[in-house]
């Protein structure tokens, strides 16, 4: 035992000890403004893992997507090799290769087209309504007491009536024209707006309103730094919403009196028993239903970057 108790193995030579203290003294003194973390002892080779993590990162994100993709892929295998071998018969679920066939023969003829385009017109329009009605009148009622003891009431009992409930009574007021339609979508995309911008706004945090009191912000200024950008994440939610609820609302729309349209092609596909193309319309709706919840992630991604919950996580 030696240097006041330590193990031998770990004794300690005071002339190394000297030598690195007049190193260090003298990198001190010819980089006497270093920044911190970048002094002699920077010079020193630290073993680190931020490049094994990130890969791991990186390589755990490209699983999960792969993985996301096997259970649809092994469904349709199975839906397939069922089908050929006779256990689902083609009159009850048609193969997805004959589903395949049918949107290429659409496709080829220009009928798909027509049809889909003609309900994207109807949801574009209608959506663009209902959302600016129903945050309208969330935010009138997020800000105003009165405005909530005039609207809300009627509105949860407008919300509570089913679409189906108010197709005749449509017809009766637009005909069986765009007007008709596009009515009942935005509608159907007025009211998750307007819960969810009610909700934002309600739901700020109140230690945010004393911060910028205390900056003698004006209440208008409070309202646009403050709360409607506390209150996005929740409105960017109702559009998610309400691009799904709008579709919905369109195949009871297309089911009366529509010429064209998907919902005006599944209803003529029932009427003909041809089951390929009820399921081709099926997978449209879920392949349209798809894209917009992607594109409402991406206005998330671009609109709430600055929020923590939302950034991107960069490795």
């Amino acid at each position: 035992m030696a240097n006041g108790g330590l193990p031998a193995a770990v004794d300690l030579d005071e002339g190394a000890l000297m030598a690195v203290s007049s190193d260090l003294a003298a990198r001190s003194s010819t980089e006497p403004f270093a920044p911190t973390g970048h002094s002699a002892f920077a010079s020193v080779a630290l073993p680190t893992t931020f490049p094994v993590a990130a890969r791991r990162r990186s390589n755990a994100a490209r699983g999960r997507s792969v993985v996301t993709w096997l259970v649809p892929c092994g469904l349709l295998a199975t839906w397939e090799t069922l089908a050929r071998i006779g256990v689902i018969h083609a009159t009850v679920l048609p193969m997805p290769s004959s589903v395949l066939a049918t949107a290429e023969r659409s496709l080829a003829s220009g009928e798909l087209q027509t049809h889909l385009a003609a309900s994207l017109r109807r949801v574009t329009l209608g959506f663009a309504l209902g959302a600016t009605t129903g945050f309208s009148l969330g935010v009138l009622v997020g800000f105003s007491r009165l405005a909530d003891a005039l609207l809300d009431r009627s509105l949860q009992m407008i919300r509570a009536v089913p679409f189906l409930a108010i197709m005749p009574i449509v017809v009766v007021w637009f005909g069986v024209g765009e007007w008709g339609k596009v009515f009942v979508v935005a509608l159907a995309t007025t009211f998750p707006l307007y819960l969810n911008t009610v909700l934002g706004i309600r739901q700020v945090d109140p230690k945010l309103l004393e911060m910028a009191r205390a900056f003698d912000l004006t209440r208008l200024q409070i309202v646009l730094s403050v709360v409607l950008p506390g209150a996005l994440a929740s409105v960017l939610n109702g559009v998610r919403l309400g691009l799904t609820t709008s579709w919905l609302a369109l195949v009871g729309a297309e089911a009366l009196g529509a010429s064209a349209g998907i919902g005006f092609l599944a209803t003529n596909a029932r009427e003909f028993l041809q089951t390929d193309v009820m399921v081709l319309v099926i997978a449209i709706y879920a392949l349209v239903g798809l894209t917009s919840d992607l594109l409402a992630r991406w206005l998330e991604r671009r609109l709430l970057a600055w929020h923590p919950n939302f950034a991107v996580k960069r490795p």
